[in-house]
C-alpha cells in the first residue's frame, strides 16, 4: 500500500509543515497532496515542497478546472515536475461546485462532464508533444474560435519537453465520471469512498477501461483515497472532532440542489441525516447540524482509537483494492504507525 499525506489548503494564514513532510518522505511515504478552494492555490506550494524534498511525489488533490485553462494547468504541472527532477508530479483535478465556479472564478458551470473530457484530452496532447495542439470539444476548443475571437489563433506545441506520461488523476465519485477516469485518466481520487463501496467503483472504472480498449488497466491505474487517523482511547471524542468538517461540506459546501458531498452521503445510505444536516446548516443552525452527523458514518471512513483498533480496521482498507491511502494527520506517531501497517520502507534519516 502506498501512503500519502495531505496539507490541504490554508486557513487565514499560509503555513507549510515542511518538517512533517520531510519526515513522511524519510519514512517511505509515496506522495504529498495539496488542495485549493478560494484562498491558497494547490500548485504553488508544491514548488516549495519540491525544493525541500528529494523524491516524494507531488500531487494536487485537487486543482479546480475553472481556475485555469487546460494549457495553463499543463504548463504549471510540467514546470513543477521539471524543477523537481521529473516523474514526481501528479495532476489531480476536479470541477469543484457551481457556487465556486461561477461565484469565485466567474466562469459558467456549463457541462462539467464534457469540460473534464476536453480538459484532460488537451493536457494529454500537450504532454505528449507529438504535434501542435488542436482540439474540437463540446466545452473547450483549441484554437479558440468562439465569441470575441478574431480568427488568428495558432496551434502551438510546448516549448518545454515535459514527461509525456505525466499522470492525470480525476477527483470524483459519480458513475459517469468514474467511467471517464478509467477511460481517460491515470488515477482516481475517489469522493465518498469507504472500503465497502469498492465493488461499485470498480464496476464503473472497468467500464471505462473497456471503452478505451485498455488491456492492463489495473496494472497502470492508481486509486488513492483519504482517511483520518487518530491514536486515542476516546473513540467517540475522536469522531466528534470530524463532525464540523462533515457538517460544513454536506451542509454548506455547495448549492442546496447541487452538493456533491451531500450526494455521496446519501449514496452511502445516510440520506435522512444528509437532508437534516443541510437543512440546519443553511438555516444558520450550524451547531445543531454537526450533532446530526452519525458516528457510524464517520467511523466507516476513519481510523481512530487505540493502536490495536486501528490495526484491525486498517485491514479493510488494505484489502479493498485501492493502491494508496492518504493519511489525515499531523501526528508523527500516526505517521510511523501507518508506515508500519502499510509496510513502506523507511528511508535514510527516518525518525523512528
Amino acid at each position: 500500500m502506498k501512503l500519502g499525506v495531505s496539507i490541504g489548503y490554508s486557513g487565514a494564514e499560509m503555513g507549510m509543515p515542511i518538517e512533517f513532510i520531510k519526515e513522511a518522505e524519510a519514512l517511505g511515504y509515496d506522495s504529498v497532496w495539496t488542495a485549493e478552494a478560494y484562498g491558497s492555490d494547490a500548485l504553488t506550494p508544491l514548488a516549495f515542497i519540491a525544493a525541500h524534498t528529494k523524491h516524494i511525489r507531488l500531487g494536487t488533490g485537487i486543482i479546480q478546472l475553472a481556475a485555469r485553462t487546460p494549457a495553463n494547468a499543463a504548463m504549471s504541472a510540467q514546470t513543477i515536475d521539471a524543477l523537481a527532477g521529473g516523474n514526481r508530479m501528479i495532476l489531480g483535478l476536479g470541477v469543484s461546485g457551481p457556487q465556486i465556479v461561477e461565484g469565485w472564478y466567474g466562469q459558467p458551470w456549463g457541462k462539467p462532464y464534457w469540460r473534464i473530457r476536453d480538459y484532460v484530452s488537451i493536457m494529454k496532447k500537450i504532454f505528449a508533444r507529438e504535434e501542435p495542439v488542436t482540439h474540437e470539444g463540446r466545452e473547450i476548443s483549441l484554437p479558440y474560435t468562439g465569441e470575441g475571437a478574431i480568427g488568428v489563433g495558432k496551434p502551438l506545441m510546448s516549448i518545454l519537453h515535459p514527461n509525456p506520461n505525466l499522470p492525470i488523476w480525476l477527483g470524483s465519485g459519480g458513475p459517469a465520471n468514474l467511467r471517464m477516469a478509467g477511460e481517460l485518466c491515470d488515477g482516481l481520487l475517489p469522493l465518498g469512498f469507504v472500503p465497502a463501496r469498492m465493488p461499485e467503483y470498480r464496476k464503473s472504472i472497468e467500464e471505462g477501461f473497456a471503452k478505451a480498449g485498455k488491456t492492463n488497466g489495473w496494472d497502470t491505474f492508481e486509486m488513492q483515497t483519504s482517511v483520518s487517523v487518530e491514536i486515542t482511547d476516546d473513540v467517540r471524542g475522536a469522531l466528534r472532532k470530524l463532525k464540523p468538517g462533515v457538517a460544513l461540506y454536506v451542509g454548506g459546501m455547495g448549492h442546496k440542489n447541487l452538493n456533491f458531498h451531500k450526494n455521496q452521503m446519501i449514496e452511502r445510505g445516510y440520506g435522512e441525516a444528509a437532508e437534516r444536516i443541510q437543512e440546519l446548516y443553511l438555516a444558520g443552525r450550524k451547531a445543531e447540524a454537526l450533532e446530526e452527523v452519525p458516528d457510524d458514518f464517520l467511523d466507516e471512513g476513519a481510523l481512530v482509537g487505540p493502536v490495536e483498533r486501528i490495526k484491525e480496521r486498517y485491514l479493510a482498507w488494505a484489502d479493498s483494492g485501492i493502491t494508496g491511502l492518504t493519511v489525515g494527520t499531523r501526528d508523527p506517531e500516526v505517521l510511523r504507525l501507518m508506515a508500519d501497517l502499510a509496510e513502506v520502507r523507511p528511508r535514510e534519516g527516518a525518525a523512528v
